[in-house]
């Protein structure tokens, strides 16, 4: 019988990649533990070979993406497993033994910088278990992994692990099933990938003491920021998916905002280079993500039309498509350049040793400088702001925000309890400018469409983006009175 295929698996991209979205819970078990009955009907059991690939110093790990070529009944498929919001995106090429595909190591260019990968583990795995139906349509695939790890042929090691993969799962099901397993004997997993188990070695890095050197806390930070970095880059060139680029975006935003943050602290030439050259990377990726925006919005939109309104709308996503293509093309040149290359070098040599100088200032100084700045603006700013000024405000915002997180490991709950208000304030704020921009595209639409019924129906999508904006305004002075008390418990 073929390995049984997961309904979440997307068609194959057009270089011969297949991807998907895999969202997994993982439980502890022991020797002892078997599945209790569930409501289902029983997998096939399967035998699983895997050989992981990463560089001698393990790049890929860095940022906790892992690549093997895994066989099952004579077919080989190579998998890149990527870090994504709620799951891991995973890459499938076709592929036998040796290199990894000359497509994935194209992908991974960022992170191999030059090294050549080299086969670091083999394991066999003995997987079984039952495929569990719940209520509208929710399925999920609760397998025990029984595993081995082998060198030279022989078993050095020996572990197992329970698995529950939410193929088209619901809370119900998800509650029920941890539930029920937990009561057969499941435990808390310590978060390590199969690989991690096999190599023995810990998980994601602790955060420094409290009392250890401003130095350590601004390497850990960095590091934390370049990972996620490094984790969204191939799925930025691969494209298809969003939220890979959003990421990537997200990312360079928040080492530019530490860097901003920490300036005091900071070996000015290396700061000032740096600020250069993450601002270019930002400006190569913003064209392509406003698109991505733009073309979300209308399909969103275009969803909520009738038939005959919905073809100009149409027709203008399809223009949107073409450009976007086009913004691609030029992101992947930049990507594909020295000068990325040469910046992604100086970031991972920073997540080890950051040139700091002599200073006064201490992490907590810095976030409460920044939250100083907003609350003065806060304070000038109209009863009724124009959305200039709330923009700005949103700015001003994420700067407090990403500040009281490089304090958070030295000032504690009321730092974090600050950020985590902030994050509210921003979303609220970032409401707002979407329905600002949104109301932009909208005019583009009309100056580029003409007609009586595409006037009709930008009319309409103009006034839901005021309503938008009415609402995140109406929402404001509240959240900024929560956010301004948190404020005065951890700055003063």
């Amino acid at each position: 019988m073929p390995p049984q295929a997961s309904p979440a698996r997307s068609a194959p991209h057009r270089n011969g990649i297949t991807s998907s979205l895999e969202r997994e819970t993982k439980l502890s078990i022991d020797a002892k533990f078997r599945l209790p009955k569930l409501p289902g009907r029983p997998l096939s059991s399967r035998v699983l070979t895997s050989t992981y690939y990463d560089t001698p110093d393990h790049r890929l790990a860095f940022a906790r993406i892992t690549l093997r070529r895994r066989v099952e009944r004579r077919t080989s498929l190579w998998q890149l497993k990527l870090p994504a919001i709620n799951g891991r995106r995973e890459l499938e090429v076709a592929g036998g033994p040796g290199q990894p595909p000359s497509v994935l190591q194209e992908l991974l260019a960022a992170q191999l910088r030059g090294k050549t990968m080299v086969p670091l583990v083999t394991m066999r795995t003995w997987r079984s278990g039952v495929r569990v139906h719940g209520a509208d349509g929710a399925i999920a695939d609760v397998v025990i992994d029984a595993v081995a790890v082998l060198k030279e042929g022989r078993v050095v090691r020996r572990f197992r692990e329970l698995e529950i993969e939410w193929l088209s799962g619901d809370k119900a099901l998800e509650t029920y099933l941890e539930r029920t397993l937990r009561e057969a004997g499941a435990g808390d997993h310590d978060g390590r990938s199969k690989l991690y188990q096999a190599l023995e070695r810990s998980g994601r890095p602790s955060a420094p003491a409290a009392e250890a050197p401003i130095a350590e806390h601004l390497a850990f930070l960095f590091e934390q920021r370049v990972r996620a970095l490094l984790a969204a880059d191939p799925g930025t060139r691969l494209g298809g998916n969003i939220e890979d680029l959003h990421q990537m975006r997200v990312a360079i935003r928040r080492l530019r905002a530490l860097v901003r943050a920490a300036r005091p602290l900071l070996e000015p030439k290396w700061m000032e280079s740096l600020r250069v050259e993450l601002r270019w990377l930002g400006g190569l990726l913003g064209p392509a993500r406003d698109l991505d925006v733009q073309i979300a919005y209308f399909q969103e939109e275009a969803a909520t039309l009738k038939s005959r309104d919905r073809r100009p709308l149409e027709r203008f996503i399809e223009h949107l498509c073409r450009e976007r293509d086009a913004a691609q093309q030029v992101l992947l040149e930049g990507l594909r350049s020295p000068r990325y290359m040469t910046l992604i070098t100086t970031l991972v040599q920073a997540t080890r040793r950051i040139p700091v100088v002599a200073s006064d200032a201490t992490l907590g100084n810095i976030a409460a400088r920044q939250f100083k700045k907003l609350r003065k603006a806060m304070n000038t700013i109209a009863r009724t702001p124009t959305n200039v000024e709330l923009h700005r405000m949103r700015i001003l915002t994420k700067r407090a925000r990403y500040a009281a997180e490089l304090a958070q490991t030295s000032a504690g709950k009321p730092a974090v309890r600050f950020t985590e208000q902030a994050k509210k304030f921003q979303d609220l704020l970032g409401a707002h400018q979407d329905a600002v921009l949104a109301e932009d595209y909208v005019r583009a639409l009309v100056a580029r469409t003409k007609g009586v019924r595409m006037a009709f129906v930008a009319g309409q999508m103009v006034e839901r983006q005021r309503q938008r904006r009415d609402d995140a305004r109406a929402e404001l002075a509240p959240q900024w009175k929560k956010l301004k008390r948190r404020g005065k418990r951890a700055w003063g």
